[in-house]
């Protein structure tokens, strides 16, 4: 069992000295984790068309690991995600699911960047041989930048938010979703008008995030899809699609009330993050309040884009007040 955060599930908190602190909240919370985290087998067929292999990476910020899935009814199929480099449990397992299910791949789509969902692309060339050319396909980085499977060999195909991919029993529609990443995509499976969210809307618990103002209105564009059911990337399928969805803006507009009710008790007073987080997150642990503080300055960057915050420099020291 992986114990140490996944690489790209903590990016979040990178931009600040907080390492050592992320890993004290974890071990407190490891035994909440698995009484909280559902068993999920390593290979499950969850419908006539979507077949679930773990990617075999579990951990405290991966839940029961990597969820990818090889969709279709066909002969070739294609496979979401690749779960972390150098698993070979996970080649193993997506070998027998190939095998049970008398199907080989057609095609990679991966619903984002991070190790976690990218890792096993070499890893499914070097094992799992294909009759065909096996393309790896994925949204683009915005700003766009050069982006290299493993050490360089070979390139992405990209994919436009929009755009339809095909194959036997399958028809999935690539809607862009960014937040927790800039190249973030979800999949509309439109026979089953379920979506595959990656790490947009988890199975259980709450996702991070890269850019929240991003973010919120990604979550707003998957309500709208109405969707019967979530394939997330990480954790239990979740039915009742729509209430999950509005669970996560409820959960972020709360927190976000918060900040703003401070400030607006104080008008015309800038405060520091920390100085908001001590406020807001008075119930929360002091040794956890840094992390906190990252997380605020999310809400507090998605605030200032809307216009309802603003900022200024003092003494190299960024201070915030409401505009409302």
């Amino acid at each position: 069992m992986t114990f140490l955060p996944a690489y790209g599930r903590l990016l979040v908190l990178t931009t600040v000295d907080c390492k050592f602190l992320v890993l004290e909240f974890t071990r407190q919370h490891f035994k909440f984790w698995l009484k909280m985290t559902a068993v999920l087998p390593r290979i499950e067929q969850l419908s006539s068309r979507v077949i679930r292999v773990l990617g075999c990476n579990p951990g405290p910020m991966t839940l029961q690991g990597t969820n990818t899935y090889l969709v279709g009814t066909g002969k070739r199929r294609i496979l979401i995600d690749t779960g972390e480099p150098a698993i070979p449990e996970y080649i193993s397992c997506l070998k027998q699911a190939l095998n049970q299910f008398n199907t080989c791949l057609q095609e990679i789509l991966v619903t984002h960047w991070h190790i976690d969902h990218v890792g096993g692309v070499m890893d499914i060339y070097r094992e799992i041989p294909s009759e065909l050319e096996l393309s790896t396909s994925k949204l683009p980085r915005v700003p766009v930048k050069e982006e290299f499977i493993g050490q360089g060999k070979m390139q992405y195909k990209y994919l436009r938010d929009g755009d339809v991919l095909k194959t036997d029993g399958a028809t999935l529609r690539i809607v862009y979703t960014p937040g927790h990443t800039d190249d973030h995509m979800a999949l509309l499976l439109e026979e089953e008008n379920a979506v595959f969210s990656g790490d947009c809307i988890l199975g259980e618990g709450t996702a991070v995030f890269e850019d929240l103002y991003d973010y919120m209105k990604s979550l707003e564009k998957l309500l709208e899809i109405k969707a019967d059911k979530i394939y997330p990337g990480h954790g239990p399928v979740v039915h009742g699609a729509s209430a999950k969805i509005q669970e996560y803006i409820d959960h972020r507009n709360l927190r976000e009330q918060q900040i703003l009710q401070v400030l607006q008790e104080h008008p015309g007073k800038f405060f520091t993050s920390m100085e908001l987080v001590k406020i807001v997150y008075k119930d929360t642990p002091e040794y956890l309040h840094t992390a906190a503080e990252v997380n605020l300055n999310h809400h507090l960057k998605k605030l200032m884009k809307e216009g309802k915050l603003c900022k200024e420099d003092d003494f190299h020291q960024v201070k915030w007040r409401s505009n409302l």
